[in-house]
């Protein structure tokens, strides 16, 4: 960020803060849209994000434009945001949402891949030169993707979450998003991490550069992984989210269930597992990402 952009964001930031310590009893002032509006634009334009990554590699929400995304539902009023049908046929795509919070406006100098059929990037998220979007999936607004990244059909970016660079989230991955509480980290997927398809990662779970997850694998903040090479648990706790080491390859487990009812009814709990850590035969079965891209 530019020592011009630093100042402006600062100045935005303290604005946002004023505005959201509005009572909701008060009327915002009438400049409250025009503030909204820049966060809106700071955040496409990556100036600002609602999660930064600090020296020693921990990640931490930004209060201030958390509480700016919440201030735009205050602001917002729902209208029809309906896709009409074509002339000669009634039906269209109805859709009603808060004005604050239309679709992003794409255009080719962006150089955003967005493949037709029923993908939404709302406003206020942050998508890289180089992302492709393959449809249906949806950004929701507060997101952060970086360049090289692809979206495949049918999965969810949360609001706010964090993902990295050549990143790929497979078909129907859930990401997980958070507006509230402000102070609440969002879900970090940082550079180079596959996902893989119906994995659902939430609850600020971070995962470190080039981990793997295989299918269908799922990660919130009380879900214990198990590290069979290090022989190490890795939990989150109340006070810090669920941390997947980098290069670590994740897959589906099962753990037993202790006790002797469940012991003899053969029961068991899902267990995520790290069974290698990402090497060059891993990478080599990833190749075909980049020709996908």
């Amino acid at each position: 960020m530019t020592k011009r952009n630093k100042a402006s964001g600062e100045d935005l930031s303290h604005r946002i803060e004023a505005l959201a310590a509005t009572p909701p009893e008060d009327a915002l002032p009438p400049d409250a849209q025009s503030a909204f509006d820049a966060l809106l634009e700071a955040l496409e334009a990556g100036d600002v994000r609602a999660a930064e990554r600090a020296k020693d590699g921990s990640w931490h929400a930004v209060q201030w434009v958390k509480r700016g995304i919440l201030l735009g539902f205050r602001l917002g009023h729902l209208i029809e945001m309906s896709i009409p049908g074509r002339e000669h046929h009634r039906f269209g795509f109805p859709f009603f949402d808060k004005s604050t919070y239309p679709l992003r406006d794409f255009k080719l100098e962006d150089q955003v891949r967005i493949v037709p059929g029923g993908s939404s990037i709302r406003r206020g998220a942050y998508v890289a030169p180089g992302v492709v979007c393959m449809p249906p999936m949806y950004v929701n607004v507060g997101a952060h993707i970086g360049e090289g990244t692809m979206i495949d059909s049918h999965a969810l970016v949360g609001s706010c979450a964090q993902i990295g660079a050549r990143v790929h989230l497979s078909a129907a991955a859930q990401i997980g998003g958070v507006l509230e509480p402000v102070n609440a980290a969002p879900v970090v997927i940082e550079d180079d991490v596959i996902v893989g398809g119906n994995c659902g990662v939430y609850e600020g779970t971070v995962v470190r550069s080039k981990a793997v997850l295989a299918a269908g694998v799922v990660l919130t903040r009380g879900t214990p992984v198990y590290d069979l090479l290090l022989e190490q648990v890795y939990r989150g706790t109340p006070e810090k989210a669920l941390e997947i080491p980098a290069g670590a390859v994740v897959v589906p487990g099962a753990r037993a269930i202790k006790g002797d009812w469940p012991r003899n009814e053969g029961l068991s709990l899902q267990t995520p597992i790290i069974v290698k850590y990402r090497d060059e035969k891993t990478d080599l079965a990833t190749t075909l990402e980049a020709w996908l891209r």
